[in-house]
Protein backbone atom coordinates (compact mmCIF):
# COMPACT_ATOMS: atom_id res chain seq x y z
CA UNK A 1 0.00 0.00 0.00
CA UNK A 2 1.32 3.66 -0.46
CA UNK A 3 2.36 5.20 2.54
CA UNK A 4 1.81 8.68 2.82
CA UNK A 5 4.18 11.08 4.57
CA UNK A 6 2.26 12.71 7.99
CA UNK A 7 4.41 15.69 7.93
CA UNK A 8 4.59 18.70 5.19
CA UNK A 9 8.14 18.27 4.54
CA UNK A 10 8.36 15.17 3.06
CA UNK A 11 4.49 14.35 1.26
CA UNK A 12 5.35 15.54 -1.97
CA UNK A 13 8.29 12.85 -2.51
CA UNK A 14 6.38 10.10 -0.21
CA UNK A 15 3.35 10.88 -2.14
CA UNK A 16 4.52 10.68 -5.95
CA UNK A 17 6.27 7.47 -4.90
CA UNK A 18 2.71 6.38 -3.73
CA UNK A 19 1.27 7.09 -7.06
CA UNK A 20 3.51 5.52 -8.62
CA UNK A 21 3.05 1.82 -6.90
CA UNK A 22 -0.37 2.30 -7.43
CA UNK A 23 -0.11 3.20 -11.16
CA UNK A 24 2.17 -0.11 -11.34
CA UNK A 25 -0.13 -2.06 -9.35
CA UNK A 26 -3.02 -1.52 -12.29
CA UNK A 27 -0.82 -1.99 -15.02
CA UNK A 28 0.53 -5.38 -13.61
CA UNK A 29 -2.99 -6.67 -12.52
CA UNK A 30 -3.81 -6.84 -16.17
CA UNK A 31 -0.73 -9.11 -16.85
CA UNK A 32 -1.80 -11.66 -13.85
CA UNK A 33 -1.87 -14.81 -14.23
CA UNK A 34 -3.56 -18.14 -12.44
CA UNK A 35 -1.82 -18.66 -9.29
CA UNK A 36 0.49 -21.20 -9.63
CA UNK A 37 1.28 -24.65 -7.33
CA UNK A 38 3.15 -22.86 -3.68
CA UNK A 39 7.02 -23.62 -4.18
CA UNK A 40 8.41 -27.15 -2.94
CA UNK A 41 7.88 -27.76 0.89
CA UNK A 42 10.94 -28.06 2.54
CA UNK A 43 10.87 -31.35 5.35
CA UNK A 44 8.14 -30.56 8.03
CA UNK A 45 9.03 -28.97 11.28
CA UNK A 46 6.96 -27.96 14.07
CA UNK A 47 7.02 -26.42 17.75
CA UNK A 48 8.54 -28.30 19.97
CA UNK A 49 6.36 -28.78 23.35
CA UNK A 50 5.90 -26.26 25.97
CA UNK A 51 9.04 -26.10 27.84
CA UNK A 52 9.03 -27.44 31.60
CA UNK A 53 11.11 -25.21 32.43
CA UNK A 54 12.32 -21.56 32.84
CA UNK A 55 10.78 -18.77 33.87
CA UNK A 56 7.85 -18.81 31.33
CA UNK A 57 6.90 -22.37 32.45
CA UNK A 58 7.11 -21.18 36.05
CA UNK A 59 4.61 -18.23 34.79
CA UNK A 60 1.93 -20.85 33.70
CA UNK A 61 1.81 -23.21 36.52
CA UNK A 62 1.52 -20.19 39.07
CA UNK A 63 -1.64 -18.96 37.39
CA UNK A 64 -2.59 -22.35 36.54
CA UNK A 65 -2.57 -22.79 40.27
CA UNK A 66 -4.97 -19.99 41.27
CA UNK A 67 -7.15 -21.63 38.34
CA UNK A 68 -7.63 -24.48 40.43
CA UNK A 69 -7.25 -23.10 44.05
CA UNK A 70 -9.93 -20.68 42.95
CA UNK A 71 -13.45 -20.82 41.36
CA UNK A 72 -13.71 -20.40 37.67
CA UNK A 73 -14.54 -16.71 35.79
CA UNK A 74 -17.42 -15.84 35.25
CA UNK A 75 -18.63 -17.81 32.09
CA UNK A 76 -15.60 -20.05 31.93
CA UNK A 77 -17.76 -22.95 34.71
CA UNK A 78 -17.96 -25.28 31.84
CA UNK A 79 -14.32 -24.59 30.58
CA UNK A 80 -11.12 -26.87 31.96
CA UNK A 81 -8.80 -25.96 33.81
CA UNK A 82 -6.14 -26.90 31.38
CA UNK A 83 -7.99 -25.07 28.49
CA UNK A 84 -8.00 -21.44 30.26
CA UNK A 85 -5.05 -18.81 29.59
CA UNK A 86 -4.07 -15.68 31.05
CA UNK A 87 -4.29 -12.15 29.14
CA UNK A 88 -2.93 -8.87 29.61
CA UNK A 89 -3.42 -6.04 27.22
CA UNK A 90 -0.73 -3.99 25.76
CA UNK A 91 -2.13 -0.71 25.51
CA UNK A 92 0.95 1.30 25.36
CA UNK A 93 3.25 1.15 22.96
CA UNK A 94 6.51 1.39 25.43
CA UNK A 95 5.23 -1.79 26.87
CA UNK A 96 4.81 -3.53 23.62
CA UNK A 97 8.31 -3.56 22.68
CA UNK A 98 9.29 -4.15 25.98
CA UNK A 99 7.16 -7.52 26.62
CA UNK A 100 8.39 -8.71 23.53
CA UNK A 101 12.06 -8.34 24.85
CA UNK A 102 10.87 -9.58 28.12
CA UNK A 103 9.32 -12.78 25.54
CA UNK A 104 12.79 -13.21 23.99
CA UNK A 105 15.18 -12.49 26.93
CA UNK A 106 12.79 -15.50 28.86
CA UNK A 107 13.17 -18.07 26.73
CA UNK A 108 14.91 -21.16 27.28
CA UNK A 109 14.05 -23.38 24.24
CA UNK A 110 11.91 -22.09 21.64
CA UNK A 111 11.10 -18.73 20.49
CA UNK A 112 9.04 -18.56 16.83
CA UNK A 113 7.88 -15.18 15.34
CA UNK A 114 5.60 -14.53 12.30
CA UNK A 115 5.33 -11.09 10.78
CA UNK A 116 4.39 -9.17 7.69
CA UNK A 117 6.86 -5.83 8.59
CA UNK A 118 10.48 -6.58 10.37
CA UNK A 119 11.97 -3.06 9.81
CA UNK A 120 15.96 -2.12 10.08
CA UNK A 121 15.38 0.49 12.62
CA UNK A 122 15.69 0.96 16.12
CA UNK A 123 13.03 -1.56 17.09
CA UNK A 124 14.58 -4.05 14.63
CA UNK A 125 18.54 -4.11 15.97
CA UNK A 126 17.23 -4.26 19.00
CA UNK A 127 15.18 -7.16 19.00
CA UNK A 128 17.49 -8.78 16.55
CA UNK A 129 20.33 -8.29 18.76
CA UNK A 130 18.07 -10.16 21.64
CA UNK A 131 17.20 -12.93 19.22
CA UNK A 132 21.04 -13.81 18.34
CA UNK A 133 21.42 -13.66 22.36
CA UNK A 134 19.17 -15.79 23.06
CA UNK A 135 20.25 -18.31 20.17
CA UNK A 136 23.72 -18.25 21.50
CA UNK A 137 22.27 -19.30 24.74
CA UNK A 138 20.89 -22.51 22.68
CA UNK A 139 17.09 -21.00 21.63
CA UNK A 140 15.90 -22.84 18.29
CA UNK A 141 14.20 -19.54 17.03
CA UNK A 142 12.09 -20.12 13.68
CA UNK A 143 11.10 -16.47 11.85
CA UNK A 144 8.51 -15.95 8.81
CA UNK A 145 8.46 -12.57 7.06
CA UNK A 146 6.71 -11.30 4.71
CA UNK A 147 9.05 -10.51 1.48
CA UNK A 148 6.49 -7.51 0.35
CA UNK A 149 7.68 -5.16 2.98
CA UNK A 150 11.50 -5.62 2.81
CA UNK A 151 11.19 -5.02 -0.77
CA UNK A 152 9.73 -1.80 -0.68
CA UNK A 153 12.16 -0.36 1.19
CA UNK A 154 14.86 2.54 0.08
CA UNK A 155 18.70 1.63 -0.21
CA UNK A 156 20.10 2.50 2.42
CA UNK A 157 16.83 0.15 4.49
CA UNK A 158 17.75 -2.86 2.17
CA UNK A 159 21.36 -2.77 3.45
CA UNK A 160 20.52 -2.39 6.95
CA UNK A 161 17.60 -5.18 6.36
CA UNK A 162 20.27 -7.59 4.67
CA UNK A 163 22.96 -6.77 7.53
CA UNK A 164 19.85 -8.11 10.14
CA UNK A 165 19.10 -10.76 7.76
CA UNK A 166 22.36 -11.92 7.41
CA UNK A 167 22.82 -12.13 11.23
CA UNK A 168 19.81 -14.18 11.34
CA UNK A 169 20.89 -16.66 8.36
CA UNK A 170 23.87 -16.61 9.78
CA UNK A 171 23.13 -18.62 13.44
CA UNK A 172 23.09 -22.19 13.37
CA UNK A 173 19.71 -21.71 16.08
CA UNK A 174 17.85 -19.71 13.55
CA UNK A 175 15.62 -20.44 10.66
CA UNK A 176 14.87 -17.39 8.55
CA UNK A 177 11.91 -17.96 5.57
CA UNK A 178 10.31 -14.98 3.27
CA UNK A 179 6.80 -15.83 2.32
CA UNK A 180 5.46 -15.52 -1.16
CA UNK A 181 9.07 -14.34 -1.86
CA UNK A 182 9.54 -12.95 -5.40
CA UNK A 183 13.55 -12.63 -5.37
CA UNK A 184 14.14 -16.09 -3.74
CA UNK A 185 12.42 -17.54 -7.24
CA UNK A 186 13.67 -16.54 -10.12
CA UNK A 187 16.32 -14.35 -11.57
CA UNK A 188 14.62 -12.49 -13.57
CA UNK A 189 14.06 -9.48 -11.24
CA UNK A 190 11.69 -8.58 -8.77
CA UNK A 191 9.65 -6.03 -11.52
CA UNK A 192 9.40 -8.57 -13.70
CA UNK A 193 8.01 -11.63 -11.36
CA UNK A 194 6.00 -9.16 -9.85
CA UNK A 195 4.38 -8.13 -13.49
CA UNK A 196 3.91 -11.47 -14.91
CA UNK A 197 2.81 -12.96 -11.45
CA UNK A 198 0.82 -10.43 -9.79
CA UNK A 199 -2.01 -12.87 -9.08
CA UNK A 200 -0.01 -15.19 -7.10
CA UNK A 201 2.51 -12.27 -5.89
CA UNK A 202 -0.48 -10.03 -4.72
CA UNK A 203 -0.85 -12.25 -1.44
CA UNK A 204 0.45 -11.16 1.51
CA UNK A 205 1.04 -12.71 5.12
CA UNK A 206 -0.42 -10.73 7.11
CA UNK A 207 0.06 -12.10 10.36
CA UNK A 208 1.75 -11.36 13.76
CA UNK A 209 2.79 -12.99 16.29
CA UNK A 210 5.83 -14.25 18.52
CA UNK A 211 5.72 -17.26 20.28
CA UNK A 212 7.91 -18.20 23.19
CA UNK A 213 8.84 -21.82 25.05
CA UNK A 214 5.31 -22.51 23.30
CA UNK A 215 3.95 -20.59 26.59
CA UNK A 216 4.06 -17.13 26.10
CA UNK A 217 2.54 -15.47 23.12
CA UNK A 218 2.23 -11.60 22.04
CA UNK A 219 -0.02 -11.28 19.00
CA UNK A 220 -2.25 -8.64 17.87
CA UNK A 221 -1.49 -5.60 15.35
CA UNK A 222 1.94 -4.46 15.90
CA UNK A 223 4.33 -4.97 13.03
CA UNK A 224 8.42 -4.85 14.21
CA UNK A 225 9.24 -1.19 13.62
CA UNK A 226 9.53 1.74 15.34
CA UNK A 227 6.32 3.57 14.47
CA UNK A 228 4.82 0.84 15.89
CA UNK A 229 6.95 0.54 19.55
CA UNK A 230 6.09 4.55 19.92
CA UNK A 231 9.84 5.40 18.13
CA UNK A 232 8.83 7.02 14.98
CA UNK A 233 9.87 10.82 14.32
CA UNK A 234 7.14 11.15 11.96
CA UNK A 235 4.26 9.10 12.57
CA UNK A 236 3.75 6.94 15.80
CA UNK A 237 0.38 3.98 15.34
CA UNK A 238 -1.92 4.34 17.70
CA UNK A 239 -2.11 0.10 18.30
CA UNK A 240 -3.21 -3.42 20.05
CA UNK A 241 -1.78 -6.27 21.17
CA UNK A 242 -2.66 -9.08 23.56
CA UNK A 243 0.00 -11.20 25.58
CA UNK A 244 -1.08 -14.62 26.29
CA UNK A 245 -0.23 -17.19 28.88
CA UNK A 246 -1.07 -20.89 28.46
CA UNK A 247 -2.91 -22.88 25.87
CA UNK A 248 -3.58 -19.51 23.34
CA UNK A 249 0.63 -19.73 23.15
CA UNK A 250 -0.25 -23.72 21.74
CA UNK A 251 -3.07 -22.60 19.49
CA UNK A 252 -1.01 -19.58 17.92
CA UNK A 253 2.42 -22.41 17.53
CA UNK A 254 -0.07 -24.42 15.24
CA UNK A 255 -0.95 -21.44 13.00
CA UNK A 256 2.80 -20.74 12.64
CA UNK A 257 3.16 -24.39 12.04
CA UNK A 258 0.87 -24.12 9.08
CA UNK A 259 2.63 -21.27 7.54
CA UNK A 260 6.26 -22.55 7.76
CA UNK A 261 5.22 -25.72 6.30
CA UNK A 262 3.26 -24.40 3.53
CA UNK A 263 5.78 -24.25 0.78
CA UNK A 264 5.02 -20.38 0.67
CA UNK A 265 7.94 -19.82 3.41
CA UNK A 266 11.11 -20.08 1.40
CA UNK A 267 14.08 -20.77 2.94
CA UNK A 268 17.29 -19.16 2.98
CA UNK A 269 19.71 -20.25 0.58
CA UNK A 270 22.84 -22.53 1.50
CA UNK A 271 24.80 -20.30 -0.88
CA UNK A 272 23.92 -17.09 1.16
CA UNK A 273 24.45 -18.53 4.57
CA UNK A 274 27.69 -19.49 4.05
CA UNK A 275 28.41 -16.04 2.97
CA UNK A 276 26.68 -14.63 5.72
CA UNK A 277 28.49 -16.92 8.31
CA UNK A 278 31.76 -15.27 6.71
CA UNK A 279 30.74 -11.69 7.46
CA UNK A 280 29.34 -12.64 11.18
CA UNK A 281 31.79 -11.40 13.13
CA UNK A 282 31.98 -8.02 11.59
CA UNK A 283 27.98 -7.48 11.45
CA UNK A 284 27.90 -8.14 14.81
CA UNK A 285 30.01 -5.73 15.99
CA UNK A 286 28.28 -3.15 13.80
CA UNK A 287 24.89 -4.11 15.48
CA UNK A 288 26.35 -3.23 18.92
CA UNK A 289 28.10 -0.33 17.83
CA UNK A 290 24.34 1.06 16.13
CA UNK A 291 23.16 0.05 19.04
CA UNK A 292 25.27 2.38 21.63
CA UNK A 293 24.88 5.42 19.21
CA UNK A 294 21.38 5.10 19.12
CA UNK A 295 19.56 7.99 20.92
CA UNK A 296 15.91 6.75 20.80
CA UNK A 297 16.06 3.32 22.51
CA UNK A 298 16.70 5.48 26.18
CA UNK A 299 14.35 3.55 28.01
CA UNK A 300 15.07 0.06 27.09
CA UNK A 301 18.22 -2.12 28.25
CA UNK A 302 20.72 -3.10 25.07
CA UNK A 303 21.96 -6.18 26.61
CA UNK A 304 19.61 -9.16 27.43
CA UNK A 305 17.89 -8.81 31.60
CA UNK A 306 15.75 -11.08 33.92
CA UNK A 307 12.31 -10.40 34.07
CA UNK A 308 11.28 -12.98 36.99
CA UNK A 309 10.71 -10.01 38.82
CA UNK A 310 8.33 -8.48 35.91
CA UNK A 311 6.87 -11.93 35.13
CA UNK A 312 6.00 -12.87 38.74
CA UNK A 313 3.89 -8.84 38.83
CA UNK A 314 2.33 -10.25 35.62
CA UNK A 315 0.83 -13.35 36.74
CA UNK A 316 -1.29 -11.44 38.92
CA UNK A 317 -2.43 -9.36 36.49
CA UNK A 318 -3.72 -11.69 33.76
CA UNK A 319 -7.29 -11.81 33.46
CA UNK A 320 -8.37 -15.51 32.69
CA UNK A 321 -10.45 -17.22 29.47
CA UNK A 322 -10.27 -19.42 26.82
CA UNK A 323 -9.65 -18.54 23.16
CA UNK A 324 -9.90 -19.61 19.83
CA UNK A 325 -6.87 -18.29 17.67
CA UNK A 326 -8.46 -18.04 13.48
CA UNK A 327 -6.55 -17.57 10.58
CA UNK A 328 -6.80 -17.56 6.53
CA UNK A 329 -4.87 -20.49 5.31
CA UNK A 330 -1.98 -20.38 2.72
CA UNK A 331 -3.40 -23.24 -0.17
CA UNK A 332 -2.03 -24.56 -3.13
CA UNK A 333 -4.58 -21.85 -5.30
CA UNK A 334 -4.13 -19.24 -2.74
CA UNK A 335 -5.12 -18.19 0.08
CA UNK A 336 -8.41 -19.10 2.04
CA UNK A 337 -11.16 -16.62 3.53
CA UNK A 338 -11.73 -18.48 6.70
CA UNK A 339 -10.82 -15.32 8.96
CA UNK A 340 -13.64 -13.40 6.81
CA UNK A 341 -15.93 -16.42 7.20
CA UNK A 342 -15.37 -16.82 10.71
CA UNK A 343 -16.50 -13.22 11.32
CA UNK A 344 -19.58 -12.55 9.56
CA UNK A 345 -20.48 -15.88 11.53
CA UNK A 346 -19.66 -14.45 14.84
CA UNK A 347 -20.59 -10.30 14.67
CA UNK A 348 -24.34 -11.48 14.19
CA UNK A 349 -24.29 -13.37 17.73
CA UNK A 350 -24.10 -9.68 19.67
CA UNK A 351 -26.83 -9.35 21.54
CA UNK A 352 -26.35 -5.77 23.16
CA UNK A 353 -23.31 -4.09 21.93
CA UNK A 354 -20.26 -3.71 19.79
CA UNK A 355 -17.10 -2.22 20.11
CA UNK A 356 -15.39 -1.97 16.88
CA UNK A 357 -11.94 -0.22 16.06
CA UNK A 358 -10.08 -0.74 12.84
CA UNK A 359 -7.43 1.41 10.89
CA UNK A 360 -8.49 0.01 7.40
CA UNK A 361 -12.45 0.28 6.93
CA UNK A 362 -14.06 -0.55 4.30
CA UNK A 363 -17.06 -2.37 5.00
CA UNK A 364 -18.77 -2.78 1.83
CA UNK A 365 -22.50 -3.72 1.14
CA UNK A 366 -22.44 -6.74 3.15
CA UNK A 367 -20.58 -5.06 6.17
CA UNK A 368 -23.35 -2.62 5.99
CA UNK A 369 -26.03 -4.99 6.04
CA UNK A 370 -24.79 -6.80 8.74
CA UNK A 371 -24.63 -3.34 10.80
CA UNK A 372 -28.45 -2.35 9.70
CA UNK A 373 -29.66 -6.09 11.08
CA UNK A 374 -27.36 -5.47 14.91
CA UNK A 375 -29.33 -2.17 14.55
CA UNK A 376 -32.37 -3.50 13.91
CA UNK A 377 -32.35 -6.06 16.98
CA UNK A 378 -31.54 -2.78 19.43
CA UNK A 379 -27.71 -3.96 19.36
CA UNK A 380 -25.43 -0.76 20.00
CA UNK A 381 -22.42 -0.29 17.77
CA UNK A 382 -19.79 1.87 17.74
CA UNK A 383 -17.26 2.53 15.00
CA UNK A 384 -13.71 3.87 15.42
CA UNK A 385 -11.27 4.20 12.39
CA UNK A 386 -9.05 6.64 10.60
CA UNK A 387 -9.78 10.16 9.84
CA UNK A 388 -8.16 11.52 6.62
CA UNK A 389 -5.83 13.73 8.85
CA UNK A 390 -4.42 10.68 11.05
CA UNK A 391 -4.66 7.49 7.65
CA UNK A 392 -1.17 6.26 6.51
CA UNK A 393 -2.87 4.89 3.73
CA UNK A 394 -4.82 7.87 2.22
CA UNK A 395 -5.89 5.34 -0.71
CA UNK A 396 -8.44 3.70 2.04
CA UNK A 397 -9.84 6.79 3.26
CA UNK A 398 -10.52 7.21 -0.83
CA UNK A 399 -12.89 4.34 -0.76
CA UNK A 400 -13.63 4.88 2.80
CA UNK A 401 -15.06 7.92 3.06
CA UNK A 402 -18.52 7.10 0.87
CA UNK A 403 -19.47 4.25 3.14
CA UNK A 404 -19.62 7.39 6.30
CA UNK A 405 -23.36 7.67 5.49
CA UNK A 406 -24.49 4.88 5.03
CA UNK A 407 -23.07 3.89 8.06
CA UNK A 408 -24.50 6.57 9.85
CA UNK A 409 -28.17 5.39 8.22
CA UNK A 410 -27.39 1.90 9.52
CA UNK A 411 -27.04 3.57 13.56
CA UNK A 412 -23.71 3.25 14.31
CA UNK A 413 -21.94 5.81 16.35
CA UNK A 414 -18.81 6.68 14.04
CA UNK A 415 -15.63 8.15 15.08
CA UNK A 416 -12.41 9.17 13.42
CA UNK A 417 -8.88 9.20 14.83
CA UNK A 418 -7.33 12.52 15.74
CA UNK A 419 -3.56 13.09 14.24
CA UNK A 420 -3.03 15.12 17.34
CA UNK A 421 -4.67 12.96 19.63
CA UNK A 422 -4.43 13.36 23.70
CA UNK A 423 -3.21 9.95 24.26
CA UNK A 424 -0.08 10.94 21.70
CA UNK A 425 2.33 11.79 24.31
CA UNK A 426 1.79 8.68 27.26
CA UNK A 427 0.28 6.52 25.29
CA UNK A 428 0.98 5.93 21.66
CA UNK A 429 4.79 8.03 21.81
CA UNK A 430 7.80 6.47 23.91
CA UNK A 431 9.89 8.97 25.12
CA UNK A 432 12.34 10.62 24.43
CA UNK A 433 10.48 10.30 21.08
CA UNK A 434 7.57 12.83 20.47
CA UNK A 435 6.48 11.84 16.55
CA UNK A 436 4.77 15.11 14.17
CA UNK A 437 1.38 13.02 13.82
CA UNK A 438 -0.39 9.50 15.30
CA UNK A 439 -2.47 7.52 12.98
CA UNK A 440 -4.70 4.19 13.76
CA UNK A 441 -3.32 0.86 13.40
CA UNK A 442 -4.87 -1.43 15.96
CA UNK A 443 -7.54 -3.95 14.51
CA UNK A 444 -9.61 -4.83 17.63
CA UNK A 445 -13.62 -5.77 18.75
CA UNK A 446 -15.98 -6.45 22.14
CA UNK A 447 -18.83 -8.48 21.57
CA UNK A 448 -21.13 -7.60 24.86
CA UNK A 449 -18.48 -6.91 27.32
CA UNK A 450 -17.26 -10.34 27.17
CA UNK A 451 -15.63 -11.60 24.03
CA UNK A 452 -12.67 -9.97 22.73
CA UNK A 453 -11.51 -10.28 19.26
CA UNK A 454 -7.47 -8.99 18.71
CA UNK A 455 -5.69 -9.75 15.57
CA UNK A 456 -4.28 -8.41 12.52
CA UNK A 457 -7.46 -7.92 10.25
CA UNK A 458 -8.73 -4.93 8.90
CA UNK A 459 -11.92 -4.17 7.23
CA UNK A 460 -11.05 -4.26 4.04
CA UNK A 461 -11.41 -6.26 0.78
CA UNK A 462 -7.46 -6.90 1.02
CA UNK A 463 -7.76 -8.51 4.48
CA UNK A 464 -11.34 -10.03 3.61
CA UNK A 465 -10.07 -11.83 0.22
CA UNK A 466 -6.26 -11.22 -0.39
CA UNK A 467 -4.33 -11.66 2.28
CA UNK A 468 -3.56 -14.18 5.08
CA UNK A 469 -5.31 -12.90 8.23
CA UNK A 470 -5.42 -14.29 12.02
CA UNK A 471 -7.08 -13.48 15.40
CA UNK A 472 -7.47 -14.22 18.91
CA UNK A 473 -11.62 -15.04 19.74
CA UNK A 474 -11.08 -14.48 23.65
CA UNK A 475 -13.42 -15.51 26.36
CA UNK A 476 -13.06 -13.19 28.98
CA UNK A 477 -14.76 -10.50 30.31
CA UNK A 478 -12.15 -8.86 32.89
CA UNK A 479 -10.23 -8.59 29.14
CA UNK A 480 -13.21 -7.49 27.17
CA UNK A 481 -14.03 -4.74 29.74
CA UNK A 482 -10.28 -3.22 29.75
CA UNK A 483 -10.58 -3.28 25.99
CA UNK A 484 -13.88 -1.54 26.26
CA UNK A 485 -12.77 1.47 28.47
CA UNK A 486 -9.53 1.38 25.92
CA UNK A 487 -11.93 1.98 23.14
CA UNK A 488 -14.28 4.53 24.89
CA UNK A 489 -10.93 6.54 26.21
CA UNK A 490 -9.82 6.51 21.93
CA UNK A 491 -12.94 7.74 21.08
CA UNK A 492 -13.21 10.87 23.69
CA UNK A 493 -13.49 14.34 22.09
CA UNK A 494 -10.01 15.08 22.95
CA UNK A 495 -8.83 11.98 20.85
CA UNK A 496 -11.41 11.57 18.17
CA UNK A 497 -13.89 13.25 16.12
CA UNK A 498 -17.81 11.98 16.16
CA UNK A 499 -19.41 11.93 12.72
CA UNK A 500 -22.49 12.74 12.55
CA UNK A 501 -25.19 14.54 10.33
CA UNK A 502 -27.01 17.82 11.07
CA UNK A 503 -30.85 18.15 10.47
CA UNK A 504 -30.14 19.24 6.65
CA UNK A 505 -28.61 15.63 6.19
CA UNK A 506 -25.15 17.66 5.99
CA UNK A 507 -22.09 15.51 7.60
CA UNK A 508 -19.96 16.90 10.07
CA UNK A 509 -17.27 16.48 12.23
CA UNK A 510 -16.99 17.48 16.17
CA UNK A 511 -14.45 17.17 18.59
CA UNK A 512 -16.89 19.11 21.55
CA UNK A 513 -14.41 22.17 20.61
CA UNK A 514 -14.52 22.59 17.13
CA UNK A 515 -16.95 21.65 14.62
CA UNK A 516 -16.01 20.89 10.85
CA UNK A 517 -18.09 20.47 7.42
CA UNK A 518 -15.12 19.17 5.71
CA UNK A 519 -13.10 15.86 6.67
CA UNK A 520 -10.34 16.84 8.98
CA UNK A 521 -6.87 16.60 7.01
CA UNK A 522 -3.50 17.68 7.21
CA UNK A 523 -2.71 19.41 3.68
CA UNK A 524 -4.12 20.08 0.53
CA UNK A 525 -1.63 17.67 -0.96
CA UNK A 526 -3.70 15.14 1.42
CA UNK A 527 -7.03 16.04 -0.07
CA UNK A 528 -5.71 16.03 -3.41
CA UNK A 529 -4.21 12.40 -3.16
CA UNK A 530 -7.90 11.23 -1.27
CA UNK A 531 -9.39 12.21 -4.79
CA UNK A 532 -6.84 10.41 -6.85
CA UNK A 533 -7.13 6.79 -5.03
CA UNK A 534 -10.14 7.26 -5.58
CA UNK A 535 -9.77 6.52 -9.32
CA UNK A 536 -8.52 2.97 -8.82
CA UNK A 537 -11.18 -0.22 -7.85
CA UNK A 538 -11.24 -0.95 -4.41
CA UNK A 539 -10.07 -4.58 -4.28
CA UNK A 540 -6.74 -3.29 -4.34
CA UNK A 541 -6.93 -2.00 -1.15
Amino acid sequence: MPISCPTKPHARLCACRGITVWLMLVIFAGCSTQVRTPFEVSETETALPAAQEGPLADLELAFQKRIVQNTAPVGLASVSSTDISGFYLLDRSEEALRWRLALVDSATETIDLQYYLYHSDNTGMLLTSRLVAAADRGVRIRIIIDDMGTLASGKRQREIRDTLGKLMGAHPNISFRLFNSAANRKSVGWGIEFATNFAQLNHRMHNKSLIADNRAVILGGRNIGDEYMGLGEDLNFRDIDVLGVGPVSRQTSAVFDLFWNSGWAIPVSEAKRNQARAEYPALRKALATNLEQSTQLEAFSLAPKDWDLALRQLETSLHLGSSEVITDQPTTNGISTDLLTALFELLPQTDNELLITNAYFIPDYPGIAMLEDLNERGVDVTVHTNSLASQDVVAVNSHYKVWRGPLLDAGVKLYEARHDAAIKPTIVDTAPVSAAVMGLHSKSMVIDRRLSVIGSANFDPRSALINSEMFAVIDSEGLANQLAKVIERDVTPANSWRVERNQEGTIYWSNGNEIRTKQPSLSVWQRFQDMFFKLFPKRLY
